[in-house]
């Protein structure tokens, strides 16, 4: 029986010449890139289980909500307890958070993530039924100009990894007053419009209308374009607040637009919520939204505290990187092949390998015993950039020569100074990496 990846899922392979966004150097060098940048902002990582109790995500997502109503894999567990995996990050960080009551350590927390969040929908470029985010929560400041700098930190994040090409929106959901009070004039708008509509739309119209502007159907984009727009029911606080957010991008030199029709897909968002997309991945253009959800804390139980938030996708990241980015990195190669020949050499070539590898340098060994040319032939394969021949001669003498594989060229080198040449070489190669030569 031949047994098959799930639909909607796929394998991060060390090669993948077909699919290169799903070869795991790519994946290392891209979180290694988002770990270092959380931390130059003071953010902490945070994990949490990939799936928790469903109560989780109907309460704080929204039951009316395309990820409850439709997209999430629940099941019963053996204690007839209903559990769901994880369809999003940020409810499982405010779980965590109330649950080992973090507010009593500090004023302000700065969290990130990274890990799968499971939806079931139709899988599409950049998008899958498993997908990967990176995520920050920052809860404590209420602050307009909290909500420039996380919108800043996302985008130097794609200014980062060498992004080009990116779109910044921004809107405003205002307080719960202004969201009720313009629900009711969209669906005034909508209604005489609704046999027009999607089925999707239709479906939301009375749960969740707000959604339908975010529609994609071109049938509703064209419809929305006459559409209210919440911006004129803010309160003066939400018009300040928004205004000031504005102030502050503006002197961050971040390129932004006001996109009145982003709203985003979850009931918790108030305030400021934005966008960033890329020119570079087609339709399923969204490289990462988020925004502000202050009361989330509160309706799950904790204090109430003001939150911001954002989710990156980096399958789509890691795509974009592909699509235009000079920094995507080479699939990492050995240093040396160390080919021993005959018996007496190969505990040699053992100890000369742990040597190299304390120093950092990524070598193999041949113990296949197979003959020279055979063993030539694996050091080619895996790419190694020399080869070092190692035999009982080599070994009465304390020499060896090194061939450079892409120049064919040789140099005699005593044994002993074989780690002293990596360990430059490595020096040398990071320091032009730094230098960016």
């Amino acid at each position: 029986m031949s047994i098959s990846i799930p639909t909607g899922t796929f394998d991060i392979l060390p090669h993948d010449p077909k699919e290169k966004w799903r070869e795991s150097h790519l994946w290392q060098f891209v979180e290694s890139v988002m770990r270092e940048h959380a931390k130059v902002y003071g953010c902490e990582e945070i994990r949490t289980p990939i799936f928790e109790r469903t109560e989780l995500f109907s309460r704080s997502v929204g039951d009316a909500t395309d990820i409850v109503s439709k997209e999430m894999y629940t099941f019963l567990d053996r204690g007839e307890r209903s559990m769901s995996l994880r369809p999003e990050g940020t409810a499982p960080v405010m779980r965590a958070f109330i649950e080992k009551g973090l507010q009593s350590q500090s004023n302000v927390h700065r969290l990130f993530y990274i890990g799968p969040v499971f939806r079931y929908e139709r899988p599409q470029s950049g998008r899958f039924r498993q997908h990967h985010q990176f995520g920050v929560e920052i809860i404590g400041p209420q602050q307009p100009e909290q909500d420039a700098e996380i919108i800043e930190m996302l985008y130097s994040l794609y200014e980062k990894l060498g992004l080009k090409n990116l779109k910044v929106c921004i809107n405003s959901l205002g307080d719960k007053e202004a969201r009720l009070q313009f629900r009711s004039n969209l669906q005034d708008y909508l209604r005489p419009k609704l046999a027009e509509m999607s089925e999707d739309s239709k479906r939301r119209f009375e749960v969740n209308p707000l959604r339908i502007l975010d529609s994609k159907d071109e049938r509703d984009i064209e419809i929305v374009k006459g559409a209210p727009s919440i911006l004129d029911f803010l309160s003066q606080e939400s018009n300040e607040h928004f205004a000031r957010v504005q102030a502050m991008l503006s002197h961050l030199q971040i390129p932004y637009e006001i996109n009145t029709k982003l709203v985003r897909g979850l009931d918790y968002y108030n305030n400021t919520v934005f966008e960033v997309t890329s020119g570079h991945l087609g339709s399923q253009n969204s490289l990462a939204g988020g925004g502000r959800y202050d009361g989330l804390m509160k309706q799950l139980g904790g204090q109430d505290l003001p939150t911001i938030g954002f989710g990156a996708g980096i399958e789509r990241m890691i795509l974009a990187l592909i699509n235009q980015s000079h920094l995507v990195p080479e699939r990492p190669r050995p240093a040396l092949y160390i080919i021993p020949l005959g018996e007496a050499a190969m505990a040699p070539c053992f100890s000369l390998a742990r040597m190299l590898r304390t120093n950092g340098c990524v070598c193999l060994v041949d113990h296949s015993g197979k003959k020279l040319k055979n063993a030539m032939q694996q050091a080619d394969n895996v790419r190694a950039e020399y080869v070092l021949i190692l035999g009982e001669n080599e070994l009465k003498e304390g020499t060896c020569e090194l061939k450079e594989m892409a120049s064919g060229e040789k140099m005699q080198l005593a044994i002993e100074a074989v780690p002293l040449f990596f360990k430059t070489r490595t020096l040398v190669a990071a320091s032009h990496i730094e230098h960016g030569k």
